[in-house]
């Protein structure tokens, strides 16, 4: 058995790893398939639905309060992934909708900072601005496709899951496929209230009544694709390696989410994209790299006593 301090992935959990990065940056994708036949807030009610029915039955409730399972649950339904199906509905292309989400790395920074006292470091600045720039950059070329809203509605979502991050911090080595699932009681309510205000009755008939099975399938995969396999996979990786060996494949999301929407829905790739993907993951890189290289660092050249 590999032992949980491991810092070299196997051959058989690189591709694991990669699988995982795979259904992550294409989820986005299949959003936009989901939101063209139902509103997008029922929609992420039936994420929830799903991830929670029959799972809920066969899954330990995790030790941890009602308190944080609420908050996470309310957090992660109906502010992430409500705000964010919202977006992909006709403000903000999938591409760049898996990008600007990375945003939740800084998010989660500067609210520890602020919440618990950590101090942000000099590299964390650096690659939060950097990313502020590459965000800045697709603000400059908005169009009908990608709006101002929809890039203001995917930041809120960054945000919210970044709060859904201090939340899980508090409480560290949970079981996270059985944190999902059980939160996802506290998603579905405020997710099917809102969809009812706003989306209203006739609208959430309409997509039941004439959703067709590639719908119904984007659905359940964002249960069975998103929760089943990809929570299960990352805390399982997570429990056999270093946090250092993981964390830095989730850089691949945004590449995957950008590649599966110019390959499937023929979104435009202008040099200016690419320009701000590149700024976005060199900050997401100096924040994710920058401790392991400096680590590496210091055990070569100690400090002479």
């Amino acid at each position: 058995m590999q032992p949980a301090s491991s810092t070299s992935l196997s051959l058989r959990d690189a591709l694991l790893t990669l699988a995982v990065m795979v259904v992550w940056g294409t989820n986005f994708v299949i959003i936009r398939i989901g939101v063209e036949h139902f509103p997008p807030l029922f929609f992420a009610t039936l994420r929830f639905a799903f991830a929670l029915v029959p799972a809920v039955f066969f899954l330990k409730r995790p030790a941890v309060s009602w308190g944080k399972l609420a908050a996470y649950g309310v957090l992660i339904g109906a502010g992430q992934f409500g705000l964010l199906f919202i977006a992909i509905k006709g403000f903000i292309t999938p591409g760049l909708a898996s990008l600007v989400v990375q945003a939740q790395s800084f998010f989660t920074i500067l609210l520890a900072a602020s919440l618990t006292r950590e101090r942000v470091q000099p590299f964390q600045f650096a690659g939060l601005f950097l990313a502020a720039i590459g965000i800045g950059v697709i603000l400059w070329h908005t169009d009908g496709a990608t709006t101002p809203l929809g890039i203001a509605l995917v930041l809120a979502a960054a945000l919210c899951w970044a709060g859904g991050n201090i939340v899980v911090r508090s409480t560290p080595g949970v079981d996270m496929l059985a944190y999902v699932v059980w939160a996802s009681l506290f998603s579905v309510p405020p997710l099917l209230m809102l969809s009812w205000l706003t989306e209203g009755l006739p609208a959430i008939r309409e997509g039941l009544a004439t959703a067709p099975l590639g719908a119904w399938a984007a659905a359940l995969w964002q249960a069975v694709g998103n929760v089943m396999f990809g929570y299960a996979m990352w805390g399982w990786l997570l429990s056999r390696y270093t946090a250092a060996t993981v964390a830095p494949t989730a850089l691949l999301v945004p590449i995957f989410g950008m590649g599966a929407a110019a390959v499937w829905l023929g979104e435009p790739l202008p040099l200016w994209k690419f320009a701000a993907a590149g700024l976005v993951l060199s900050g997401l890189c100096i924040n994710i790299l920058w401790p392991r290289f400096a680590a590496i660092r210091a055990a070569r050249h100690p400090p002479s006593s």
